[in-house]
Formats: structure tokens, C-alpha cells, sequence
């Protein structure tokens, strides 16, 4: 991410020599790894659940088109079966009921 190289570490560690003191310098030091510990381990955190969130999301995309694909099915077969249970019902208005008789044909040729 940074490209610090040896000569910059060097020259920061000799600034914060004169302007801290020997005392106080390794105190600061280890505080600022501390933070940058800290830093570093919540900018993982949030990367690594972006991209569970994002896999997450690349895993609803088939189920959704599964889904879709099933509704499809399930209104086919639906208009399947109104479609016949009309031609059922057409057939059984032809169809004579027990009470009546059948009609006679015609005898006339």
C-alpha cells in the first residue's frame, strides 16, 4: 500500500529521536504499532464482510432464477389443467344424465 523503504523508516525513527527523547520514543512507538494493529484488523474485517456479503449475493442471483423458472412451471401446468378440466366439463354438458333418456336417431333416410 505504502512504499516505505529503509532509508524513510531510518529517517523517521532519527526525527522522532531528537523531537522525543529516548525515553518517550519507544512508548510512542509501540503505541503507534498498537493503533496501526488495530487499523490494519478492522480494514480486514470490513474487506472480509463486503465479500461475504458479495458472495452472498452472487448465490441469490441462480436461486432467484431457479424460482422464477419454477413459477413458469407451476402456471403451465395450472393452465394445463383448468384447460382440462374445461374439456372435461364440455364433456360431461354432452354427456345424457341418468334421469333422461337418450335421444332417439333420427329414423328417417
Amino acid at each position: 500500500m505504502f512504499d516505505v523503504g529503509f532509508a524513510e523508516i531510518l529517517l523517521l525513527t532519527l526525527v522522532g529521536l531528537l523531537v522525543l527523547g529516548p525515553e518517550r520514543l519507544p512508548r510512542v512507538a509501540r503505541t503507534l504499532g498498537g493503533m496501526a494493529r488495530k487499523a490494519r484488523g478492522s480494514w480486514l474485517s470490513l474487506k472480509r464482510s463486503i465479500e461475504a456479503e458479495m458472495r452472498a449475493e452472487e448465490l441469490k442471483e441462480p436461486l432467484r432464477h431457479f424460482q422464477q423458472e419454477i413459477k413458469s412451471t407451476v402456471d403451465d401446468i395450472k393452465t394445463g389443467v383448468e384447460s382440462g378440466i374445461g374439456a372435461f366439463g364440455d364433456a360431461e354438458a354432452e354427456k345424457p344424465k341418468p334421469d333422461q333418456k337418450p335421444a332417439a336417431p333420427d329414423d328417417r333416410q
